[in-house]
C-alpha cells in the first residue's frame, strides 16, 4: 500500500479559519494595478460614468480585492514558488512540498468604493488525495470572503491549489 500524502495536521484544518486579512481599497492603488493589468474601465477612472451606471461613484475592479487585502513582504521572506504563504493558511504537506495553482472561481456581489475597508477570511474547505495522470497528488480548496466595513459581503471565492511530491 503507498503511503499517504496527508498529514493529520492538516486535515485537522479543514473546515476552520486558516488567514484572516484586512486592507483598504484606494482609488489611486487599483487605477494603478488596473493600468498596470491593461484594464482601462471606464467604471474605475470617470465618476459620472460609473454614476450613469448606477453607482455612486467610481468603483473598485473586483479583482484587485484580493490585492488589497496582501501585506508586503520582502523578497527574501517569500518561498520558493513566490508566495508568502500567509492568506493560505500555510498548509506544510511535508510528502508533497511542489505547489502549484489549481484554479480560482469568484463571484462579486457588491462594489468598493474609495476607502472602503476590506476583511478577508479564508477557510479550508476540503483537502484530498488523487491520483492523476502524472501520480499522486493533493488537491486542497480554500473558501474565502471579502467584505467591507459594513460587514457586507463583497466577494466569495473559492481557490485550489496542487501539491505534488519531490
Amino acid at each position: 500500500m503507498t503511503q499517504s500524502l496527508l498529514d493529520e495536521d492538516s486535515l485537522a484544518k479543514i473546515g476552520t479559519v486558516v488567514a484572516v486579512a484586512t486592507g483598504e481599497v484606494y482609488r489611486r492603488d487599483w487605477q494603478r494595478w488596473a493600468a498596470a493589468v491593461g484594464d482601462h474601465n471606464p467604471l474605475w477612472f470617470d465618476a459620472d460614468y460609473a454614476r450613469q451606471h448606477g453607482y455612486r461613484d467610481i468603483i473598485c475592479p473586483p479583482l484587485f480585492l484580493q490585492y488589497a487585502i496582501l501585506d508586503v513582504a520582502a523578497l527574501g521572506d517569500l518561498r520558493a514558488d513566490g508566495s508568502s504563504g500567509a492568506v493560505t493558511g500555510s498548509l506544510a504537506f511535508p510528502k508533497a512540498p511542489r505547489r502549484m495553482a489549481g484554479g480560482e472561481s469568484t463571484t462579486f456581489h457588491l462594489p468598493a468604493y474609495h476607502g472602503d475597508d476590506v476583511e478577508m477570511t479564508r477557510t479550508v474547505e476540503s483537502i484530498v488525495e488523487k491520483d492523476g495522470r502524472s501520480g499522486r497528488f493533493v488537491l486542497v480548496t480554500w473558501r474565502a470572503e471579502y467584505r467591507n466595513q459594513h460587514g457586507a459581503i463583497l466577494a466569495e471565492a473559492s481557490t485550489s491549489m496542487i501539491a505534488r511530491p519531490a
